[in-house]
């Protein structure tokens, strides 16, 4: 008895979180829901017919990464399709021409040197970016529902401005991205760490050597630019003082583990890549249609929700009573999980939602009639229910565990509006499994326990049942 009343404590302590984070993490709509633009862009071969590779395409996609960030548009899905495409998806963007203009440009890699006398200003403005951008990347992954799309756009602007004022630190030489030849991560000899390897052809090797000679030992850096904002600013060392790095065969160390080597190689490939990009589509969803398909699907799960409560209730009696109490924490626990994992809501997410409700009804459905079984053996009420509960939970148990598998295999090989269903679907099964074996079973052991005329009247689990003998 002590150990249900613990129980109950735990869920309505779960269930008191559940509402906290539900009023303040709103849960997150996607495209289809909020309305915006939906882009697809073609890598197209370069004026020397070269063809485009999936790496070449998977470098672009990263460059079109960055332009999103600059556009200021959260939750934006950018997705590879087939060899040469991408497909990208732009929630809330009103001025999808915009986003063409700021997408559709081929990118502009460029290394410059830094001038000099501007080493003490160019390390206050960079440190200053830095910062910002630690606090740009908080804000965007902390979901916190106070920080407005206004002071993500300040803090967008403020590193824009000073992207500007860095970019005129340096000077153009005209060493672009068409000198580069390669670029991959690798790590340092110890292991300890990693580097980027930049290789440059003959013409690119002879002007980053005398762009080297010029700096070696000087403390200034050699800024690499991607469309005039600032990659990397590595140093040279004076033991290049006589010749620079020649050779076109650089070495980028610093503090690199392998993302961060990575991603600066992506993007210094991306950035040299001269194929151009064309949108050959670009789609508009309305808000007007994304807030038709919300409230119809709020009527459709609201309707469907009310039916399988009065269902339940009226043919399993008191057990359905606790399993309607049972399905609204499952609800509340589960819509607390979207937005605590940041599941972006769509129309096939609601639909995972909806689904895992009636997989939650169909496990107490399970044990119900297993208890009824036990009550029509003649066993107690209070054996009824535990057995009931332990003979269906092998098949409660089974059922989900498949669910999830193949939930797993649609979330890992599927892609887009396909994975939000097996992730809300996945969730929702694992929290029914919860709530049908602490709440459904905790709160049916406690009517039992606590209330003597529940416990001699087993008529309220089954009809026509045998009366009990205590």
């Amino acid at each position: 008895m002590q150990k249900q009343r613990f129980i109950i404590v735990a869920i309505l302590f779960l269930v008191a979180i559940a509402i906290t984070i539900l009023t303040t993490l709103p849960l997150q709509l996607g495209l289809d829901l909020r309305g915006g633009a939906q882009l697809t862009i073609q890598v197209q071969p370069n004026a020397e017919g070269v063809v485009v590779g999936a790496d070449d395409t998977a470098a672009v996609k990263r460059v079109i990464e960055n332009r999103i960030n600059g556009l200021g548009v959260a939750e934006a899905i950018t997705q590879l399709v087939g060899e040469d495409r991408i497909l990208v998806q732009l929630p809330g963007v009103t001025d999808p021409e915009q986003a063409e203009r700021v997408l559709g440009g081929t990118a502009q890699l460029e290394f410059r040197p830094q001038k000099p006398d501007t080493e003490q200003e160019f390390q206050e403005r960079f440190g200053l970016r830095r910062q910002l951008e630690a606090e740009l990347q908080v804000i965007r992954s902390g979901n916190n529902p106070e920080v407005t799309e206004a002071q993500i756009a300040e803090l967008e602007g403020a590193i824009a401005e000073l992207d500007e004022q860095i970019l005129t630190l340096f000077e153009p030489v005209n060493l672009v991205g068409e000198y580069v030849t390669n670029a991959q991560p690798a790590p340092t000899q110890t292991g300890s760490s990693w580097q980027v390897f930049l290789n440059f052809n003959a013409e690119g090797g002879d002007l980053f050597a005398e762009i080297t000679k010029s700096l070696a030992g000087t403390g200034r850096s050699v800024g690499i630019f991607l469309d005039d904002a600032l990659l990397s600013a590595p140093t040279v060392g004076p033991e290049y003082a006589a010749q620079g790095i020649a050779g076109g065969n650089v070495t980028i160390t610093g503090n690199f583990d392998l993302e961060t080597a990575s991603d600066l190689a992506i993007q210094i490939r991306g950035g040299s890549l001269p194929f151009p990009v064309a949108v050959v589509e670009n789609r508009t969803v309305g808000a007007t249609l994304g807030q038709d398909s919300i409230r119809r699907s709020i009527y459709a799960g609201i309707a469907g929700l009310i039916l399988v409560l009065i269902f339940v209730a009226v043919y399993y009696r008191l057990p359905g009573v606790i399993a309607d109490v049972a399905l609204i924490i499952y609800t509340l626990l589960t819509l607390a999980c979207y937005s605590l994992v940041g599941v972006t809501l769509t129309l096939p997410g609601i639909a995972g939602f909806i689904l895992s409700i009636g997989m939650a009804v169909d496990a107490n459905v399970l044990i119900f009639e297993r208890t009824r079984e036990e009550i029509y053996k003649g066993n107690t009420l209070y054996r009824s229910v535990e057995s009931g509960f332990f003979n269906a939970f092998s098949s409660i148990l089974d059922g989900n565990v498949t669910t999830v598998i193949a939930c797993a295999a649609l979330f890992f090989l599927g892609s887009g509006l396909v994975k939000g269903f097996a992730l809300t679907l996945a969730i929702g099964v694992g929290v029914s499994m919860f709530t049908a074996i602490t709440c459904s079973r905790t709160l049916m052991l406690l009517a039992v326990l606590s209330f003597p005329g529940v416990r001699q009247n087993p008529s309220l689990f089954a009809p026509n049942a045998p009366k009990a003998s205590n």
